[in-house]
């Protein structure tokens, strides 16, 4: 069966209305413009022919009661379906306090978001004849009550029965935690594993027994495209950081079979507070860089000692929004050698012969054309 449709993803929205925005010296996210960029996106996107709209998490700033009943009712007011999952930022708490919902009250505010049942928070939909949805929860709790990014074993169970059920038609999965790594050893690193799914090898498995090769997530706050034995993990920016982005995408599969997924990246360039919003933005996160670099370099595998990473710091003060960038070039010829080379290590030269062969620059995380029927 042939198939062409049109989706755009906004992740991270970090919604804020302007009561409820609480600061911290470190912040990243510039939740200042969270409603002012959402607009500008929206406005854009109403003017395009779109079959529906995902939103792969933190939709709000922290859970709060307030921002997910706005993001509520502006979606119900889309001429096309939205669909969205919870991100760590949505649920931070399992029950209720001054500042958040509740885990469970999540669904419940987004019945016409793909929780038809909101007594669960997962879910299976059909977006087109012959297309479906599989929205999961990728946030749990220990047993101290700290949150992780985890997928608990009913909801592996549940998703093989739905796979199973399911085979012949196909499956977008949408989760906030990424399940394929977008940096180098990211499921080790002490910076990095907090936005990987903790048990993404077992969904890896279940995806590729039922042959689902699109995942769409966020968390990560970079444009990036990965791609591993057949899963492409197709991670999108956060609206609230550098460089504000979003995605539309186009899908098409021929009458022999043949699959195609076309990206477009777009990015907010200013609101109304903010006209020179790239700018200001990209140094707001320059701003606050110091101390992640400070860990970055200092931590394994380099663990540089304190004074030469305090010595190199200031030049890489732009390291994390080239990389939030996508398809980053990334080269400090005035380094060590080995810093130098495990810097080069976050570009976009991808050792995956999924993805590129030979360490070749391949640019695909913003616009590119993916062939999906790769066996």
């Amino acid at each position: 069966m042939t198939l062409n449709f049109r989706f755009a993803i906004v992740s991270d929205l970090h919604l804020a209305l302007p009561h409820t925005i609480w600061n911290h010296p470190s912040r990243f996210h510039l939740v200042e413009v969270s409603i002012s960029a959402f607009e500008s996106v929206l406005e854009h996107l109403t003017q395009l022919d779109l079959d529906f709209l995902l939103l792969p998490g933190d939709l709000t700033q922290h859970g709060e009661r307030e921002n997910h009943a706005w993001l509520q009712q502006r979606l119900a007011k889309l001429p096309f379906p939205a669909y969205v999952v919870p991100g760590n930022h949505d649920v931070p708490v399992v029950l209720a306090n001054e500042q958040s919902i509740a885990f469970a009250d999540f669904p419940y505010f987004y019945t016409k978001c793909g929780y038809e049942d909101p007594r669960q928070i997962y879910y299976i939909r059909e977006l087109l004849p012959g297309v479906k949805l599989i929205g999961l929860n990728s946030n749990s709790f220990n047993d101290q009550g700290e949150q992780v990014g985890r997928l608990d074993s009913q909801q592996l169970r549940w998703l093989e029965e739905v796979l199973a059920a399911s085979s012949d038609e196909l499956i977008l999965v949408m989760v906030h935690h990424n399940v394929v790594e977008h940096l180098p050893n990211q499921s080790r690193h002490p910076l990095a594993n907090r936005y990987m799914l903790a048990n993404s090898a077992e969904l890896l498995q279940l995806l590729r027994r039922y042959g689902v090769k699109l995942v769409f997530t966020g968390h990560l706050h970079v444009q990036d495209v990965a791609y591993d034995r057949g899963v492409y993990d197709i991670t999108t920016g956060s609206l609230v950081s550098y460089p504000h982005p979003y995605r539309v995408l186009e899908f098409r599969r021929d009458r022999q079979g043949r699959e195609w997924l076309q990206i477009l990246s777009h990015r907010v360039e200013s609101v109304p507070d903010f006209p020179d919003l790239q700018h200001l933005s990209r140094q707001w996160m320059g701003d606050r860089s110091f101390p992640f670099l400070i860990k970055l370099l200092t931590n394994s595998p380099l663990n540089l000692p304190l004074s030469q990473a305090k010595e190199l710091a200031p030049s890489l003060r732009d390291f994390w929004a080239t990389i939030a960038d996508g398809d980053a070039v990334l080269d400090y010829p005035h380094f060590p050698q080995e810093v130098r080379h495990y810097i080069q290590t976050y570009g976009a030269s991808h050792p995956n012969p999924g993805i590129a062969a030979g360490g070749t620059l391949t640019m695909i995380d913003n616009n590119s054309t993916l062939l999906l029927d790769r066996s």
